[in-house]
């Protein structure tokens, strides 16, 4: 009795049998029309007049076996410029967005420092701040010299904190007041309320577009070879005019696709989760 209770229905049983048959046709439709497309990009592609240049200026097997060690010794430096730069843009970043979220009329100048230092460098292209942090600083004579690998993470701090501040800013007003003021009337402080009600809430409502902008810094990061760093792009710059030929950029390019790979389908499983997560007793 126990097995016929817990046994789906018949209706049950079709619906199953009907989503497993939905579910192959889709693959093998996804699989066909995929290998279709594929392939008319390929033989379109080979079969242009100027391919076989292009071929042997940019995909040439000898020049990217040769240039991958170094570019990919170069790619070390990347990754932890990267790193560093995740940890401070984290921090700065959150720090803006609480600073933009005080309504005490005592904060109102510290409010305007932090409204007109995110619409800087929202504006501002990370290649001028590059050149104002890595050659301006040491300029000014007051610092040590310091290494430009640190100079171009100081560089994406300043740039990337103002828009995880906005994304921020903008999940903490998604919260709703009630929150706030339920967590008030519990007695916790402002500074509780935001450590344990809001910012939690606030995460979770933008995480994906934070993702999103992380994988945009992953990819910025190779931009502080304008500054004379040794990381991937370097690299294959200075292995492309030892041989005259664009190989060491692809090699390069197909590196940072790499290391972008993970965090990106992190990002689509974060978003796909929130959304069955949203969706959760709706029709749809």
């Amino acid at each position: 009795m126990t097995a016929a209770v817990g046994a789906p229905s018949e209706l049950e049983v079709e619906r199953r049998l009907y989503r497993r048959q939905r579910g192959r046709r889709s693959l093998i439709a996804s699989i066909a029309s995929t290998v279709v497309v594929v392939a008319i990009v390929y033989f379109g592609v080979v079969n242009t007049p100027g391919w076989a240049s292009v071929q042997q200026s940019f995909f040439d097997p000898k020049t990217a076996a040769d240039s991958f060690p170094s570019i990919l010794l170069g790619l070390w430096l990347n990754v932890r410029i990267l790193f560093f730069a995740a940890i401070g843009v984290a921090v700065f970043g959150t720090l803006l967005a609480v600073v933009r979220g005080l309504q005490n009329p005592v904060f109102f100048p510290l409010r305007m420092l932090a409204t007109g230092y995110t619409d800087l460098f929202r504006g501002l292209p990370l290649i001028i701040v590059l050149y104002l942090v890595g050659f301006g600083i040491p300029g000014l004579g007051v610092f040590p010299r310091l290494p430009y690998a640190v100079l171009g993470t100081v560089a994406i701090i300043l740039t990337y904190s103002s828009y995880i501040a906005e994304v921020l800013r903008a999940g903490m007003e998604a919260v709703h007041p009630s929150q706030r003021l339920a967590a008030r009337s519990l007695g916790l402080t402002h500074a509780k309320t935001l450590r344990l009600v809001v910012l939690p809430q606030a995460l979770r409502k933008v995480t994906p577009a934070l993702m999103n902008d992380f994988v945009s810094m992953q990819k910025d990061v190779g931009l502080v070879s304008i500054l004379g760093a040794i990381d991937a792009v370097r690299s294959a710059q200075i292995a492309s005019q030892e041989t005259y030929n664009f190989t060491p950029y692809v090699v390069a390019g197909l590196l940072f696709v790499v290391i972008s790979l993970p965090l990106i389908r992190v990002t689509d499983a974060i978003a796909r989760r929130q959304q069955r997560r949203e969706q959760i007793g709706g029709a749809v």
